[in-house]
């Protein structure tokens, strides 16, 4: 796995926010730890960063994390319990279509991801916000939302100061300001993020 200094040697614009960094990875860590979940949100190609997320945690991202002996053995079928990974409980937001679709058609656009978190976090959650703007206004609503219920928020996002400063337990601004250059600082941080919250939970 790769480590920290080795990332930012890879990409040295990310030397910017290589604490930022470390304390989102301690806090993912902490949430897993405590059985809570994550959620994510974004638009666009941030979405699809949402989703590439929680593909990265939900299976094996690195390594296979198959269940233990004695989980299996509270299956009737072994071989469907061989088939299984350990998984890490994250959600991106705008995955719930049904909802989200009847909510646009229905209410203000502009709260759907503030709704669905309202609906399912709960205290002690983690948010992360991806913006490359870092003022996308349904994603600071969900980030409003955050706060309100006690959940954390950590938020990635583009070199300029944005809405989502004043919101974010953990801001990380990435040196660049063109929104495909900011998507592209993004993708390293969260596959060291999603690799290193593997490696401490899954050690074979």
């Amino acid at each position: 796995m790769e480590t920290l200094p080795e990332l930012i040697t890879r990409y040295p614009l990310l030397s910017s926010c290589e604490n930022e960094i470390k304390e989102a990875t301690e806090l993912l860590i902490k949430v897993f730890e405590n059985g809570n979940r994550l959620y994510i949100c974004g638009n666009g190609g941030s979405a699809a960063d949402a989703d590439h997320i929680v593909g990265e945690l939900m299976k094996g991202f690195l390594k296979k994390r198959p269940l233990t002996e004695k989980q299996i053995t509270a299956f009737d079928d072994k071989q469907l319990a061989a088939g299984l990974m350990k998984g890490l409980p994250a959600v991106s937001l705008h995955s719930q279509t049904a909802f989200l679709t009847a909510f646009l058609n229905d209410e203000d656009p502009s709260l759907i991801y503030a709704q669905a978190l309202y609906a399912l976090g709960k205290k002690d959650d983690v948010l992360l916000a991806i913006s490359t703007s870092g003022s996308s206004q349904n994603v600071v609503n969900a980030a409003k939302v955050a706060r309100a219920i006690g959940c954390k928020v950590i938020s990635l996002v583009g070199e300029k100061e944005c809405k989502l400063d004043a919101l974010s337990d953990i801001i990380i601004h990435v040196g660049h300001t063109e929104t495909y250059h900011i998507q592209e600082l993004h993708l390293p941080i969260y596959h060291y993020l999603c690799a290193t919250v593997e490696d401490y939970f899954f050690k074979i």
